[in-house]
């Protein structure tokens, strides 16, 4: 077993230490009615979405997300959530010395005391959820974990059907798909963005992600057979009809939608595997992205 799946099966446990950490560390995190922004990285960005889709939807208050490099540094939020995996992102660091003493800050991390430290007021560590793979998978959905306990979200479902995701057989048709597009609604689109990035680290696949209703406006041009149309969480209604007449496979499921990237999840590592990759050492990837003075 890969690192990379082995760490993949440890996510119940890992969810069940987050929504503790998120009832220890609720003085830090955004108040009802703040305007908040959750800036993040690659995986991490994706995260942001969800965790900010979900609360706005929860009507606790606007809130954006951004990767680093597009944060408005003139705009103004009562709160701001930096996710990093590491904490050792040079785009992170520098976008949290921008922003020191406009707002409050919050670091969500993995690893403590890093660099980024001394640019935050307060940081929330999920050491035990950190990962020796490059390939973000239990650190991504422990911190989202986390996030939707914040909300006051009951996690107990979910936890149950992640133990459902990791023992679902993985039929040949998804392992074989020549290509996969992976679609969500409200705070499953960044679930979306989040799977369709897993395949094309850990098994080099041709995905692409898009919000649900936007599907048929163009990207369902490249459906056919032998290719998966993924949706996560409730998909629009007549999709699955107009999916089914392109001779596309259409992927739905009752789990939780975080159990169901769990799922993606095993799902890219199976196909790398199939294709003789190692998902633990993705093409071209590093576990952080450390950038010289003359990279940014």
């Amino acid at each position: 077993m890969s690192i990379t799946e082995t760490e993949i099966f440890t996510q119940p446990a890992m969810w069940e230490q987050a929504v503790a950490v998120a009832e220890q560390s609720a003085s830090v995190m955004p108040h009802d009615g703040e305007s908040v922004a959750v800036i993040g990285c690659g995986t991490s960005w994706f995260i942001a979405q969800s965790y900010c889709a979900a609360r706005t939807a929860a009507g606790k208050g606007i809130s954006d997300a951004y990767t680093a490099t597009e944060f408005p540094t003139d705009r103004d939020y009562d709160r701001i959530i930096c996710l990093s995996r590491s904490g050792t992102t040079t785009e992170i660091i520098d976008v949290l010395k921008a922003v020191h003493g406009t707002a409050p800050t919050v670091l969500l991390t993995a690893v403590g005391d890093g660099p980024a430290r001394g640019a935050v007021d307060d940081e929330v560590v999920l050491d035990f959820a950190d990962e020796e793979s490059v390939v973000q998978t239990r650190f991504a959905t422990s911190a989202l974990a986390f996030f939707r306990a914040s909300l006051g979200e009951d996690l107990t479902a979910a936890i149950a059907d992640a133990h459902t995701a990791l023992e679902a057989e993985l039929p040949a048709s998804w392992i074989e798909a020549d290509q996969i597009t992976f679609l969500g609604t409200g705070w499953t689109i960044g679930l979306a963005a989040e799977a369709g990035l897993k395949l094309r680290e850990a098994s080099q696949s041709w995905t692409e992600n898009y919000p649900a209703m936007e599907y048929r406006h163009g990207p369902i041009s490249i459906a056919q057979p032998g290719r998966l149309t993924w949706v996560f969480g409730k998909a629009p209604a007549g999709l699955a009809d107009q999916v089914a007449a392109t001779g596309a496979e259409f992927v739905t499921s009752d789990l939780d939608p975080m159990a169901h990237l769990v799922l993606a999840q095993r799902l890219a590592v199976a196909r790398a595997e199939a294709k003789g990759l190692n998902p633990d050492q993705p093409r071209h990837l590093t576990r952080s992205v450390i950038l010289t003075d003359d990279e940014h």
